[in-house]
């Protein structure tokens, strides 16, 4: 089965850069994870949100903290959850000095919606339909939609007024050899309300999905998508 995101992409998945193709074509069946290491340059926030960023921060959400050269690392891994959906996580470490900030993720390619699924958080309480496309770079362009939350029984669809509509660019810099990144998370608001943008060097490791690390997988899975 093609990666979820060559599912999203179609035809233009061709179009990525060998290399983003290559971090993007995770399947659970092949039993490789991507680890990418190194900085982000610059971390920002619109101090007017600290409040919900540091709610958000318990459940390894974004969070109300500002830096330079932070080391950074994400964690993907691709594996089948348990409601047999392929699954790709995306937890990404930022080391501030004396603090380190988590901010987690895992997709899923949804075939009722005909997009992929964007899991927010270590509890899957909130759903986020993303756009895929691709960039003059040959680099992958995702756009956040729809958002959607789910805490037990409760349900339902947040007002596009009150929700952040994030934008996020990785393309590969043949140049300086190295994966860049760009995520820019904006509120109809507040304006800009968070901002990350850095580089780093990706290593592909065996690790098939009865070997996946504990602290990869959300507390809970969600089934509604």
């Amino acid at each position: 089965m093609p990666s979820i995101y060559q599912q999203a992409l179609g035809d233009d998945y061709e179009r990525l850069h060998p290399r983003i193709r290559e971090r993007f074509g995770l399947r659970s069946e092949a039993g490789v994870a991507c680890i990418g290491r190194g900085v982000m340059d610059r971390v920002w926030y619109n101090r007017l949100a600290a409040l919900p960023l540091a709610v958000g921060a318990r459940r390894h959400l974004m969070f109300p903290q500002a830096g330079e050269q932070v080391p950074f690392t994400v964690h993907n891994y691709a594996y089948t959850d348990r409601w047999g959906r392929e699954t790709v996580s995306w937890v990404r470490k930022f080391r501030f000095p004396g603090r380190l900030r988590q901010f987690d993720a895992t997709m899923i390619y949804s075939d009722e919606r005909g997009r992929i699924v964007d899991y927010l958080g270590n509890r899957q309480h909130l759903a986020v339909d993303l756009e895929l496309s691709v960039d003059p770079r040959g680099g992958i362009r995702i756009r956040s939609g729809e958002q959607r939350c789910y805490e037990g029984l409760l349900q339902f669809r947040w007002p596009q007024l009150f929700t952040g509509a994030a934008e996020v660019c990785e393309w590969y810099d043949d140049a300086a050899d190295c994966y860049r990144i760009e995520v820019d998370v904006t509120s109809p608001l507040l304006g800009p309300v968070f901002r990350y943008a850095g580089r780093f060097q990706a290593e592909f490791v065996k690790c098939p999905s009865s070997a996946l690390p504990l602290d990869i997988q959300p507390l809970r899975e969600e089934r509604r998508e």
